[in-house]
């Protein structure tokens, strides 16, 4: 294709974005040129991919001829410059990047969005984060364990306990105003996809959250008979997946070693990481032999998202482990709390 013609097809993409919106993006002119597939898009937004040229139907050489065509078309008219984020669907809400290189001044031209003059475009919406319900056995790359679901992290798989996202529970997709509810009022939330291997995509299969924000989007939704019906079932699935006797023993245990915690919080610790299939503490062998470390960190993960901005600091994109460091000091004086009769 000749550069007249390409720059015609970039135009032609950039204008019909700019009528819609006012302003007209890298990206915009992307889809418009049918070069990169919505698909590919979420991919990228999801960080599941290093940068999107790999994502791309041409070179980096046609790419780069669209940046500086997009760039004259916009300067001819008139439109004003903003150098915009784009942040990922990562843990670490990192930077994405547009080129293999990384290049600092082609990936500042890939960010930057062409306005019209008086208008604010919007900043580009930080994708949900992704948990991925796997087809396959696999392995995490931090404990060499396994699980449900898996998170991409530094391009590796990690279970939800090492992400320290173990606490949400599932609800399947299915009911939009359930879920639109349950993720406003969860303060940490996740998209759970399955591959689909006839249809080479990534399905939607529901969301993680809360227990308590799907408690309080149950209560929104209390009109309709299909959600008392499914609180119901989750509530009969809930109880067969309880050993009864073993969080009992466990409850008694953490308050034998935390006499500072009330006996109804050491029975919600112990409901919680002790239920079948969960993968949390409380399933480990250690923990079914009553091992006062595994009790330990089974409170400490109660203190860390309940009582801590831990899960607000995560979801604003602040790393996992500098997280960790932040609120130390709060659950360490808990701790020393929770070891001493009231």
């Amino acid at each position: 294709m000749s550069r007249p013609s390409l720059a015609r097809r970039v135009a032609d993409a950039a204008e019909i974005a700019l009528a819609n919106r006012k302003y007209v993006t890298f990206v915009d002119v992307l889809t418009g040129l049918r070069w990169l597939k919505s698909r590919h898009l979420d991919m990228w937004r999801q960080g599941r991919v290093s940068h999107l040229e790999e994502l791309a139907a041409v070179d980096a050489d046609r790419l780069a001829s669209a940046v500086d065509l997009l760039r004259r078309w916009a300067e001819e008219k008139g439109l004003t410059p903003v150098e915009t984020p784009y942040p990922g669907g990562t843990r670490d809400r990192r930077e994405l990047r547009f080129t293999a290189t990384a290049d600092d001044h082609v990936e500042r031209a890939c960010r930057t969005h062409w306005v019209t003059p008086g208008a604010k475009p919007r900043p580009a919406k930080v994708p949900d984060l992704v948990v991925v319900a796997p087809l396959d056995d696999w392995t995490c790359a931090t404990c060499q364990g396994t699980g449900p679901y898996l998170i991409m992290e530094d391009d590796a798989p990690h279970c939800l306990s090492c992400a320290d996202m173990d606490h949400l529970v599932f609800l399947p997709a299915g009911n939009a105003a359930m879920s639109r509810r349950a993720k406003k009022e969860s303060g940490l939330s996740a998209v759970v996809v399955q591959f689909n291997r006839r249809r080479k995509v990534y399905q939607r299969q529901g969301v993680l959250i809360e227990e308590a924000a799907l408690a309080q989007a149950e209560e929104q939704c209390l009109a309709d008979e299909e959600v008392r019906q499914r609180r119901r079932d989750r509530d009969r699935e809930r109880r067969a997946d309880q050993d009864v006797e073993f969080q009992a023993r466990m409850a008694a245990e953490i308050l034998r070693l935390f006499p500072g915690i009330d006996a109804a919080r050491a029975d919600s610790i112990a409901a919680h990481a002790a239920v079948r299939g969960s993968g949390r503490v409380g399933r480990t062998a250690a923990a079914r032999a009553l091992d006062e470390n595994a009790i330990t960190l089974a409170v400490i993960a109660s203190i860390r998202h309940l009582d801590t901005d831990y899960d607000r600091l995560l979801m604003s994109g602040v790393p996992r482990m500098t997280a960790r460091d932040q609120i130390r000091p709060t659950i360490d004086r808990i701790l020393e709390r929770f070891r001493h009769l009231i």
